[in-house]
């Protein structure tokens, strides 16, 4: 799969600049980026959701996965408790879902792609996503519904009055892609500035997707070889697991790499 638009930093002042690419906004003077960001590791990973991973029968299992995580978790304190609410807490604590991960932070993306010692031999890669354009390839009730609200992306709410469920959204013919922002389930979601995308059809991948609109992304390469300056700079500016996941988890997973030795 040969994607376009690839950006390649020679140094950390250069990624600065390429992190915030194409991120000025003309119409109000200032930097309002129409991107959100995913870091991966490994250069070479595809988009591909936790769903698609569990095999070929992924449509037929999507169903049984999330009525029986709203049937065993008892959460009757669920914001809203719409299908949507559901989607994003199932998605929030592991249960495999069409759902992929995204931040509107170029920093917190570039934690995820340096995160892990063991793969810094390996180039990173961060993707970033105009999400602001994907309305321009939604069916009209969805592209209509942001233009009424005047936003760029959906709530469980908005996606609510339109679908009832997954189920109902994934019988529209065309194939597109969803933008939206959960609820801010705990201080996890809300210190990583998430956001989640979804496919309109549970098998399809958005790297493929978006072989045909190559308008809407660039991806940047980390060099394997400035991963752990970027890690200890990352460390200095207070962005690590701690912060992104507070508890004692996160406090565990920061401490031991914070003290690991450079490999």
């Amino acid at each position: 799969m040969k994607l376009k638009k690839e950006l390649t930093p020679k140094s950390w002042t250069d990624l600065q600049e390429l992190l915030f690419h194409d991120s000025f906004n003309e119409k109000i003077g200032r930097i309002r980026s129409p991107y959100i960001y995913r870091g991966l590791s490994i250069f070479d990973y595809e988009m591909t959701t936790s769903l698609i991973r569990l095999g070929s029968n992924c449509e037929e299992l999507e169903f049984h996965l999330l009525r029986n995580f709203k049937k065993y978790s008892h959460r009757p304190d669920i914001a809203n408790n719409t299908d949507w609410d559901w989607l994003a807490l199932a998605q929030h604590h592991g249960l495999p879902t069409r759902l992929l991960d995204w931040t509107y932070s170029p920093y917190v993306a570039l934690h995820f792609a340096t995160a892990e010692i063991e793969k810094f031999n390996n180039d990173g890669i961060i993707w970033a996503l105009n999400y602001e354009a994907l309305k321009d390839h939604l069916p009209d009730k969805l592209r209509n519904k942001l233009t009424e609200i005047g936003s760029n992306s959906f709530t469980t709410e908005m996606l609510s009055e339109l679908y009832d469920n997954l189920a109902e959204l994934s019988k529209e013919k065309s194939e597109f892609v969803v933008a939206f922002e959960s609820p801010s389930l705990d201080s996890r979601i809300v210190n990583q500035f998430a956001i989640f995308t979804f496919m309109s059809h549970a098998t399809s991948l958005l790297d493929e997707w978006l072989l045909k609109l190559p308008d809407l992304y660039f991806r940047i390469r980390i060099p394997s070889e400035m991963k752990w300056e970027i890690r200890d700079k990352l460390d200095q500016v207070n962005i690590n697991e701690r912060v992104l996941f507070p508890g004692f988890d996160g406090l565990s997973k920061w401490l031991k790499r914070h003290y690991s030795p450079k490999l």
